[in-house]
């Protein structure tokens, strides 16, 4: 991790969200692991730093449209860990009713404006809401989370075309963590630089480490600056490395597309202890009193969320075609 002035508590906070999202996930897979009646689940372990560090960066007014992929940008944009735990589980208080399951978190009320299972699917969402405050005259940022898959779909080029050429406030987030379900990114595509392959369009573009938290901070306040100064949209291609399967709560070192010292490898590099290390390294007080506090506090929130899903019923028949949820509007043929 690069040297840089410590940020006053922000460090601690964005370490606390990360460790949230962490805990909040591994207590899925052992649910997962045991009880076949919560959603397909896809997790973001290893990833925490991406969604934390943007978010950080945002105001709550500023719109999140995130993939299937979406625990982490959910929880890191604000939103309620019960409602999204009765989701989970498909029940009538989850944000969706219990009609969207994991891949479909959101909570409008923080700016979680919408989660998308299709590959590539968040992008034109994101940009169409980025035009409806320009028309509006909104002040907001919009952003879409996708991973390196979605950047080989023609709607990413459409959207990123048009949001340059309407020069929207349009943040594009590339999750690069190498692999497109089991398919690796050199295989795939005829260079890892996804960045470098934007610049042509008009987009302010770089490339971060994805598993530094305040390196991706600082870089998406870049961004968000460059929107706002220079008046065109930013992408950021955040690098790294998921440590479990492309979806469920096993690891997959035996299916033969990727290694376990791969794997390894990466794990040496984990979010939480590069950023923990960061702020013991500076002197912040941030001893093991202080860590265990942070998990009891986090744990008592994990088990009060879970009471509240399994406490929640289960939506009614009739409840499947509201067109409402919380302040969503959602739309049914």
């Amino acid at each position: 991790m690069a040297k840089r002035k410590l940020l006053l508590g922000s460090d601690i906070e964005m370490y606390r969200q990360m460790l949230r999202i962490r805990m909040v996930e591994e207590r899925l897979i052992r649910i997962c692991e045991s009880d076949s009646t919560v959603s397909l689940m896809h997790f973001s372990l290893g990833q925490e730093a991406i969604a934390v560090g943007v978010c950080q960066a945002l105001d709550e007014k500023d719109s999140v449209v995130s993939t299937h992929r979406c625990h982490a940008h959910y929880l890191a944009k604000g939103g309620d860990l019960k409602k999204m735990m009765a989701e989970l589980f498909g029940k009538r208080d989850g944000c969706c009713g219990g009609r969207g399951g994991s891949m479909y978190l959101f909570d409008p009320d923080v700016g979680m404006t919408f989660s998308s299972a299709l590959v590539g699917g968040s992008i034109p969402i994101a940009v169409g809401i980025a035009l409806a405050a320009k028309l509006q005259k909104q002040n907001i940022i919009s952003v879409a989370f996708f991973g390196d898959g979605a950047v080989e779909e023609g709607v990413f080029w459409e959207s990123l075309n048009f949001s340059s050429t309407h020069k929207l406030s349009m943040l594009f987030v590339c999750e690069n963590n190498l692999y497109a379900a089991h398919s690796r990114i050199s295989d795939r595509q005829p260079s890892c630089n996804i960045f470098k392959r934007i610049r042509p369009h008009g987009v302010w573009s770089m490339a971060v480490d994805g598993n530094d938290a305040l390196a991706v901070f600082s870089m998406a306040q870049k961004a968000i600056g460059e929107i706002k100064q220079n008046n065109r949209p930013a992408f950021i291609e955040a690098r790294t490395y998921r440590l479990r399967e492309h979806w469920g709560p096993g690891e997959d070192w035996d299916l033969g597309y990727r290694s376990k010292k791969e794997g390894d490898h990466w794990l040496a590099k984990c979010p939480l202890k590069r950023l923990e290390r960061f702020i013991r390294d500076h002197g912040h007080r941030f001893d093991d009193d202080l860590f265990s506090g942070l998990r009891l506090k986090i744990n008592q929130e994990i088990e009060i969320a879970l009471k509240f899903a399994e406490e929640s019923l289960e939506p009614l028949a009739a409840e499947f075609l509201r067109e409402e949820v919380g302040n969503a509007k959602i739309v049914s043929n």
